[in-house]
């Protein structure tokens, strides 16, 4: 997994000096965070529904997977765009493994 991460991660950041008349993510970047996060915004949106109208059905099942690797994307290029890695993103999950997660989060408001 970690493979298609680095090299969505390394596209991802080629794409910042991109023409955005070459590249949607360039396009995305050129626009700015606010852009970026509606559109992260618009795909966790549309994740939710998905998982709403989600009968079993293979149809419903691609549906699902396909908006949820959209809102996975957007968050890849969120964070790219921040400057964050999404080793830092693994990192906090791996973490957090083995952890309640009702601990873990008491942990976080504590602090």
């Amino acid at each position: 997994m970690t493979d298609v991460l680095e090299a969505l991660q390394a596209t991802l950041e080629a794409r910042k000096s991109a023409s955005a008349d070459s590249s949607y993510v360039a396009g995305l970047y050129q626009q700015g965070l606010n852009k970026i996060l509606e559109k992260l915004g618009e795909e966790a949106t549309e994740t939710i529904l998905s998982a709403k109208d989600y009968d079993g059905s293979n149809g419903a099942r691609r549906e699902l997977v396909a908006e949820t690797a959209d809102l996975w994307f957007h968050s890849l290029v969120m964070l790219t765009h921040l400057g964050v890695s999404y080793d830092e993103v693994l990192d906090t999950l791996g973490n957090r493994l083995g952890t309640s997660g009702l601990e873990e989060k008491a942990a976080r408001t504590e602090a």
